[in-house]
């Protein structure tokens, strides 16, 4: 074959790929249950969450980036990229004139409300809400499908999971420990059963003592504390260092968490992102409760 028919080949067949792709396009399905659809990978996106941004990143999309919230800043790159507003308060006006081809949405943290407005301004929406530990690779994957970037996503996930599959092995069977998460102290907040920091707890074998509660990050009062009488308390606060009020809890010397000095901080970005991250945090958790553990058996 001679090379000009060679090269008109290979545009016959690099137009047909185009044009099927455009016809097939890319369809997912986003943690509501919403069918997702793109003519063409993503390559403008908008992140409504720094968990998002921090998932869009490890699944190879960070660069089609155009705009994110405040405290969007791992990796390191994010820092550079246009905001938006914050996660529970954005600028509509300033996510359409960035023309982003897909928004990526946070289902229980951004207000529904504004989520619906830009559905309506024409947005493509693909709304996240990781409950469980699997959410988080399946979001990697199917973001990975939105924005054309599968295989990078794909290698994260499987990270993910072999990680995850060694923490289980390794935690199953320990003697299990009551603990009471602190999200805040004014108002005191926790989480419930359903929110994947108890997953955290229960993968390292952890009892949640607020996980009947109905709401998924309820406010509770000191009492309830008292009576749960948890055995570890951990708290995360809202930077690196250790909150004062998680100290507060020394006030109550019977309370069995202040008895065994089992009161722990993580820091929040590997507790409260639920990204990549979280298995750094539910690492940390592991090794607190093997010191509950470990405390418990010298008494």
């Amino acid at each position: 074959m001679s090379r000009k028919k060679r090269f008109h080949c290979l545009t016959v067949l690099g137009i047909f790929f185009f044009i099927s792709l455009s016809a097939w396009g890319v369809e997912v399905v986003d943690d509501a249950g919403r069918i997702v659809k793109l003519k063409m990978p993503a390559k403008r996106i908008i992140s409504l969450a720094p968990y998002l941004t921090e998932i869009l990143f490890a699944a190879g999309a960070g660069s089609a980036l155009v705009g994110t919230v405040n405290y969007s800043d791992y990796p390191k790159q994010a820092l550079q990229i246009p905001r938006v507003g914050n996660y529970d308060s954005f600028d509509a006006e300033r996510i359409l004139a960035l023309k982003p081809d897909l928004v990526v949405a946070w289902q229980s943290g951004n207000p529904t409300v504004q989520v619906e407005r830009l559905r309506n301004l024409g947005l493509t929406i693909y709304l996240g809400e990781p409950r469980v530990f699997e959410d988080v690779p399946s979001n990697l994957e199917r973001l990975g499908e939105l924005t054309g970037t599968a295989r990078t996503a794909q290698q994260a996930a499987t990270a993910f999971r072999q990680r995850y599959t060694r923490l289980q092995h390794r935690y199953a069977s320990r003697p299990m420990v009551s603990v009471f998460y602190e999200i805040w102290n004014q108002p005191l907040m926790t989480v419930n059963g359903e929110h994947l920091i108890s997953r955290m707890m229960q993968l390292c074998g952890g009892r949640n003592v607020f996980a009947e509660l109905a709401p998924l990050a309820p406010v509770i009062d000191l009492e309830a504390v008292l009576k749960a009488d948890p055995e570890a308390i951990i708290a995360s606060g809202m930077n690196e260092k250790s909150p004062e009020w998680l100290e507060d809890w020394r006030q109550y010397p019977l309370l069995r968490a202040v008895r065994g000095n089992n009161l722990f901080f993580i820091p929040p970005d590997l507790m409260q992102r639920n990204g990549p991250r979280i298995l750094e945090g539910a690492e940390q958790v592991c090794q607190n409760l093997e010191q509950v553990r470990t405390r418990r058996a010298k008494h």
